[in-house]
C-alpha cells in the first residue's frame, strides 16, 4: 500500500513539474491540441507560405531580368508603388469624412512620408548589396530583421513574448543555417566578393529599415486600416521612388532592350510585389509582423525549388530539413499568442499567480491526505 502511495505521489510530482514548465514557456493557459490547430491557425500558416511564394516570384523574375542585362531596381519598385497608387490611393480619394485622403494628409502626411521613405530605401539597399557581397552573407545577415523587429515591437507596440517565442525564433534561425549550409554544399555561394564589408553593412541597414517599416505597418493596420496604409504607401512611395529613379537610373532605363519577354517579366514582378504588399497587412493583422517575417524565411527555399527547374540548381537534402525546421519554428511561434503589456500583462500575471497558488494548495491537500492514509494503514 505504501508503495502504491509513493508511486502516486511521484506521478503527481512529475505532472506538477511538467505543468509548471508549461506555464513558464507558454504562460498561464492550458493548451490543448484542438485549441492550437484551429482553422484560423492553419489559414495563417497557408497565407504565410503564400507570401513566401510571392517573394519567390519576385526573385525568379529578378533573376531573369538580371540575365537579360536589366538592372533597374528603382523602376521595378516604382511600378509596384504606382499600382498601389492607382488602387488604394484612389479608394481613399473617394472616401468622405475623416478617412478622406485630404484629412489624412493634413494630420499625418509626414508620418506616412517617413514610412514610405523607409520602405523604399529598404528595398533599394538589399538589392544594392548583391553587387558587393555573397548570397550566403545576405541570407544570414538578412535574418537580423527578426531580433530588431522583436525589440522595436517590445518598445513601441508594447508586445510581450513568452519563452516559447524565443525558442521558436531560434529554431527558425537554425533552419536558415541549414539552408545556408546546403547552398554552400550545392555551390550556390553566388555574388561578388569585392567590398564585402560594404555589402554586409548594406544588408544590416536594409534589415533595420525593414524592421522599422514592418512595425509601422503592424501599428497602422491594427489601429487604423489596411487601405489607409496601402494608399499612403502608394502615394508617397511613387513620389520617392520616382525621384530616386530619375536620379539613379536615368541612363540604365533607355538602354533596356524592350521586347515581349522583358515586358512580361516586368508585369510578373509588379503583380507579385502588388500581391505581397496587398496581402501582407492581412496576415500581419491576423498574427504579427514578427510571425510574418518568420514565415517569409522559407521564400529562399521556394526560389531554390524553382531554380532547380529553371536555372538547374543542384539539390541537397538539407533544403528539405531546412524547410521542415523553419515551418516547425513558425508553428511554435504561433501556438502561443503574444500579448501587450498595457492590456493583458496584469490579467495574465494575476492568472498565473492564481494558478500557481491553486497548485500549491492542491499539493498541500494531497500531501495531507497521503499522510493521513499512511497513518490509518499503519
Amino acid at each position: 500500500m505504501d508503495r502504491e502511495v509513493g508511486e502516486n505521489s511521484f506521478e503527481h510530482g512529475r505532472l506538477g513539474a511538467l505543468s509548471r514548465w508549461g506555464r513558464f514557456l507558454c504562460g498561464p493557459q492550458n493548451l490543448k491540441f484542438k485549441d492550437m490547430f484551429t482553422w484560423q491557425f492553419c489559414k495563417t500558416i497557408a497565407m504565410g507560405q503564400a507570401l513566401s511564394m510571392l517573394i519567390c516570384g519576385t526573385a525568379v523574375t529578378c533573376q531573369y531580368l538580371a540575365d537579360a542585362g536589366v538592372e533597374t531596381p528603382m523602376l521595378q519598385s516604382f511600378l509596384n508603388y504606382t499600382l498601389l497608387l492607382l488602387t488604394y490611393t484612389l479608394v481613399l480619394a473617394f472616401r468622405r469624412g475623416e478617412n478622406n485622403i485630404v484629412q489624412i494628409l493634413k494630420t499625418k502626411w509626414w508620418k506616412y512620408f517617413l514610412m514610405a521613405l523607409t520602405d523604399v530605401e529598404a528595398n533599394y539597399t538589399v538589392v544594392k548589396a548583391y553587387q558587393f557581397t555573397t548570397l550566403t552573407s545576405i541570407q544570414l545577415l538578412d535574418c537580423f530583421v527578426i531580433p530588431v523587429l522583436m525589440l522595436l515591437s517590445w518598445i513601441f507596440l508594447k508586445t510581450r513574448y513568452r519563452p516559447l517565442h524565443f525558442i521558436a525564433v531560434t529554431v527558425c534561425l537554425l533552419g536558415v543555417g541549414a539552408m545556408v549550409g546546403a547552398d554552400l554544399l550545392a555551390g550556390r555561394d553566388q555574388g561578388s566578393s569585392h567590398h564585402v564589408l560594404l555589402g554586409d553593412g548594406l544588408v544590416l541597414v536594409s534589415a533595420a529599415l525593414y524592421a522599422v517599416s514592418n512595425v509601422c505597418q503592424e501599428y497602422t493596420v491594427k489601429n487604423l486600416s489596411r487601405v489607409e496604409f496601402l494608399g499612403m504607401m502608394g502615394l508617397f512611395g511613387t513620389l520617392i521612388s520616382g525621384v530616386q529613379m530619375a536620379i539613379l537610373e536615368s541612363k540604365a532605363i533607355p538602354v533596356i532592350s524592350w521586347n515581349w519577354t522583358i515586358c512580361l517579366l516586368f508585369v510578373a514582378y509588379t503583380l507579385c510585389m502588388y500581391g505581397l504588399y496587398s496581402f501582407m497587412p492581412v496576415v500581419v493583422n491576423m498574427t504579427s509582423a514578427t510571425a510574418v517575417n518568420l514565415s517569409l524565411l522559407t521564400a529562399d527555399l521556394f526560389s531554390l525549388f524553382c531554380g532547380m527547374f529553371l536555372f538547374r540548381y543542384n539539390f541537397s537534402g538539407l533544403y528539405i530539413v531546412s524547410f521542415v525546421v523553419i515551418t516547425l519554428g513558425f508553428i511554435m511561434f504561433n501556438i502561443v499568442p503574444t500579448y501587450t503589456a498595457d492590456q493583458s500583462y496584469a490579467t495574465n500575471d494575476r492568472a498565473y499567480h492564481l494558478a500557481s497558488s491553486a497548485d500549491v494548495q492542491q499539493d498541500i491537500v494531497v500531501d495531507w491526505l497521503q499522510k493521513d492514509k499512511r497513518m490509518r494503514t499503519a
